[in-house]
């Protein structure tokens, strides 16, 4: 009895036995070696969409009013904004115009800035003549000439022409007081220097007596 066709063998001379294979395992073979190829595709196509996810992916975009963890609420803007920014305890921006009085105590001092500057020409003008014809004026020649220009006494310091020890002084300096400023005239060999200086904590020109 003849084997059937998927069964046959092929004998050659000199060689050995061979098995032609079966039409079956043929189409075994060649379906196993497709899904393998397939699974190769997946594979490959998974891993590219891993990486383009990790690497360039697109940025995930908020829908309107989420607010969930790590979604920033939008700022406000406009006034209301400005309010909440600065706070109850904030204050607010400084008047200007008519309503800020930036000017409070110019005018005293104006007037008393022409005060003290009315006593420095006049201790000026007082010295000056007065050293004119005396280049080492006395103490009391000094408080005669500054009363005599309209200075008065009470306001009027005189520093000793003479020493403790009896010898002349370098210099003879005398003080008026003006508000807060002490205006301070001094005569050296008949050379007069004038200036204002403030006043000392104890309402003074000079220390001492």
């Amino acid at each position: 009895m003849q084997p059937p066709l998927d069964h046959r063998q092929i004998v050659t001379a000199g060689a050995s036995r061979v098995e032609r294979p079966t039409s079956g395992k043929t189409a075994l073979l060649s379906t196993q070696r497709q899904a393998r190829r397939l699974l190769v595709v997946l594979s490959v196509a998974v891993l590219a969409g891993s990486l383009s996810g990790c690497v360039g992916g697109t940025p995930s975009v908020n829908q309107p009013g989420s607010t969930g963890p790590g979604v920033a609420a939008p700022e406000a803007s406009g006034p209301a904004a400005a309010d909440s920014e600065a706070g109850p305890g904030t204050p607010g921006p400084q008047a200007s115009g008519p309503l800020a009085d930036t000017s409070a105590g110019t005018p005293n001092a104006s007037a008393e800035a022409a005060a003290t500057e009315t006593v420095r020409q006049t201790v000026t003008d007082a010295l000056g003549r007065l050293a004119a014809g005396t280049p080492k004026p006395a103490t009391a020649q000094v408080s005669e000439a500054l009363t005599g220009a309209g200075i008065a006494a009470g306001v009027l310091e005189v520093s000793q022409s003479r020493t403790p020890t009896g010898l002349e002084a370098d210099a003879i300096e005398a003080a008026v007081l003006q508000g807060g400023d002490c205006v301070i005239g001094q005569v050296r060999d008949g050379a007069v220097a004038v200036t204002v200086l403030p006043v000392l904590a104890s309402g003074k020109c000079f220390v001492g007596t």
